[in-house]
């Protein structure tokens, strides 16, 4: 393991370097944008025109993260500490940054996978982490890409 990946992630740029050693770890392209201050950031669109600070005076920073490759994966890290995973279409909503590397390394090192249910039917992407701790998110039957498939267990 990359030892940038084990400490918690305290900022969004300590974040986005995590994610950084990632994609060279696995010969993966990245890019990332970064919206810094209060006035750029998504979620503060009440901050008004010109303003980049928050009230409390810190400049937020929020990346938007995308890997080259298969499967399609893409990270907004929020400044609240938070971020959405995305992974071929299916999103992860209000993650933990501090398990961002883990959920990457799970989906790059394909132990990530797709549940079926007959009744319901419907699929679900599973993600484990270390720890015993697992994210779920369903997955639209038209939206099981090749990838997704060739997961479903």
């Amino acid at each position: 393991m990359i030892g940038t990946m084990d400490r918690p992630l305290a900022t969004t740029q300590a974040a986005v370097t995590a994610c950084r050693a990632i994609a060279a770890a696995y010969a993966r392209e990245i890019e990332v944008t970064d919206d810094i201050g209060a006035d750029q950031t998504s979620r503060r669109s009440a901050a008004g025109v010109g303003v980049a600070t928050d009230p409390d005076g810190s400049l937020p920073h929020e990346a938007f993260v995308e890997f080259g490759g298969m499967p399609r994966l893409t990270v907004r890290l929020y400044p609240e500490e938070d971020a959405l995973i995305t992974v071929e279409g299916v999103e992860f909503h209000d993650l933990p940054r501090d398990d961002v590397p883990a959920f990457l390394r799970a989906v790059l090192d394909d132990t990530a996978f797709v549940k079926g249910r007959r009744f319901p039917p419907g699929y679900r992407l599973v993600v484990p982490l270390p720890g015993d701790r697992t994210y779920k998110e369903p997955v639209p039957v038209i939206g099981l890409t090749s990838w997704l498939s060739s997961r479903v267990r």
